[in-house]
């Protein structure tokens, strides 16, 4: 009775094997690391981008607010010759919003006009710094200067008041920083745009009391 003969493996061909085996666990553990390393960082970099964002957030300043609260030209009542040297009267509340951060603001501007002509300007605060969830109340004295006799502009100014409503545009202007902690940021030119409409009197219209006014950062 025969039985089956088997070769033995030859021993290169299982230390091959072994070889292979060592070099496909080594690569797996390889790739795992990385892949750990690669999960980490990326953790970290989201971690850091989410505090970066909630920094920026406190620390971004927000634009003030400016409402009119009163405007008064008591000589619209009168001939437009009567507007010469007298006088334009206002009030503008500027609120800072931010929580942490402070405003600084030179000499403070201010201009009236009248469809694009100007009845009125001049300088109506001094610098100063407002602090953080602060209110300022600009208040503003003119001299109010008259058109010419049988301008367009005088013409129409009676025909508004005879009409019970004066439209003038009142305008603020002032360089501003902000200070955030410790350090300034670089000047910002102001610029503050307020609607105002007035009646027969003179006086601001209830409409017209405590409405928000436009701003932007520009030239002066």
């Amino acid at each position: 009775m025969s039985s089956a003969f088997r070769s033995p493996v030859p021993t290169q061909t299982r230390s091959h094997h072994h070889r292979f085996s060592a070099s496909r666990v080594r690569e797996s553990l390889t790739t795992r690391f990385a892949m750990c390393v690669c999960s980490v960082l990326l953790s970290l970099l989201l971690f850091a981008g989410v505090i970066v964002f909630i920094l920026w957030l406190s620390l971004r300043p927000h634009r003030p607010r400016f409402y009119l609260s009163s405007f008064s030209v008591p000589a619209v009542a009168q001939p437009p010759s009567a507007l010469l040297n007298s006088p334009i009267s206002f009030n503008v509340t500027d609120r800072n919003p931010n929580g942490n951060i402070g405003i600084y603001y030179d000499v403070v501007y201010a201009s009236v006009y009248h469809r694009d002509q100007l009845v009125g300007s001049g300088p109506v605060l001094n610098p100063f710094y407002q602090p953080h969830k602060n209110t300022t109340v600009v208040v503003g004295d003119l001299t109010g200067t008259a058109p010419a006799a049988g301008d367009a502009l005088a013409a129409e100014l009676s025909g508004d008041a005879a009409a019970g409503r004066v439209e003038f545009r009142l305008e603020l202007k002032s360089v501003i920083r902000f200070r955030v902690k410790t350090w300034d940021t670089h000047h910002h030119t102001l610029h503050v745009q307020c609607d105002v409409v007035v009646g027969s009197d003179g006086n601001l219209l209830a409409g017209y009391r405590d409405k928000r006014c436009s701003i932007y950062f520009g030239s002066l």
